[in-house]
């Protein structure tokens, strides 16, 4: 992937790059940050065989500035339509994951007309009664003596697995490593610090206004946002499709790229949304 830089209202903002054909904007999560080593994971690596993949850095990760101006999610949804503007792109599919899925979520519901179909992957935004967001802040500094299994059991349905160890390992990391944590942590406190956390209380209403048809895709064991999250989003957008995903947790793109892009790549080539599947008793 190529690394590049856009200046968007005189901020300059690090974006990997790369595939060509349809404008896919991705909107990283506060623990796939780490991709701004210029080393993506499969799944983005894939996704870009089908499309013209850009995955910018959030402001204050990576290289991306302009951090200082960001203090509510409507800060981070009018920073990345201001992006688009940037690029000079009218209309893209915009497939966002944790924090960045409820930022694009945000982006459909204020201007709908530039988001022409949207993926949401375990996107935050949204607190059901009984299905409380997880306080990834408390789980990200209770090291334990350096043992950081909790959290990996918050963000993977595997907390064993070889992908879970990597992101989140037991012990000390580099400091490189520490510092994306730290920033993608910084920029997700902004927003969503508050409990309840990670949750805007006027989205849910709002959702009616989302023209795009919309790929909701959610691991049966995401212990960070329950899935009865992902049923709400289906419940407020007309035109939805939630699939879930079996034995994989939060970071289910991560876990599981196969299954993801299994529904991610005939939708963004066709717009046909599966029929939805998620178990009445999940």
């Amino acid at each position: 992937m190529n690394v590049t830089t856009v200046n968007v209202r005189g901020k300059s903002i690090e974006m990997l790059e790369a595939g060509s054909g349809p404008a896919v904007l991705y909107l990283h999560g506060v623990y796939d940050v780490h991709t701004f080593q210029g080393k993506p994971f499969p799944f983005h690596e894939r996704l870009a065989r089908h499309c013209r993949l850009m995955m910018p850095a959030l402001p204050g990760c990576g290289t991306s500035l302009g951090i200082a101006d960001i203090t509510h999610i409507e800060d981070l949804a009018f920073h990345y339509l201001d992006l688009l503007d940037a690029l000079k792109i009218k209309e893209a599919t915009i497939v966002g994951f944790c924090l960045g899925g409820w930022i694009a979520a945000e982006m459909a519901v204020r201007n709908p007309e530039r988001v022409g179909k949207l993926v949401l992957i375990g996107a935050g935004g949204l607190q059901m009664k009984g299905a409380l967001n997880a306080d990834l802040f408390m789980y990200s500094q209770n090291r334990d003596g350096g043992v950081m299994l909790e959290l990996r059991e918050l963000l993977f349905g595997d907390a064993d697995g070889k992908q879970a160890n990597e992101i989140v390992p037991d012990g000390r990391v580099s400091v490189a490593d520490e510092v994306r944590r730290y920033k993608g942590l910084t920029i997700a406190g902004r927003v969503g610090w508050e409990p309840p956390y990670f949750l805007d209380m006027k989205l849910q209403s709002r959702l009616h206004r989302i023209t795009a048809p919309t790929l909701l895709l959610w691991g049966e064991r995401d212990r960070l946002i329950p899935l009865a999250n992902g049923k709400a989003y289906a419940s407020g957008i007309p035109k939805t499709s939630l699939q879930t995903i079996k034995d994989a947790g939060h970071s289910v793109h991560i876990e599981n790229p196969d299954e993801c892009l299994k529904q991610i790549v005939p939708f963004i080539e066709t717009g046909a949304l599966p029929k939805t599947k998620a178990r009445a008793n999940v």
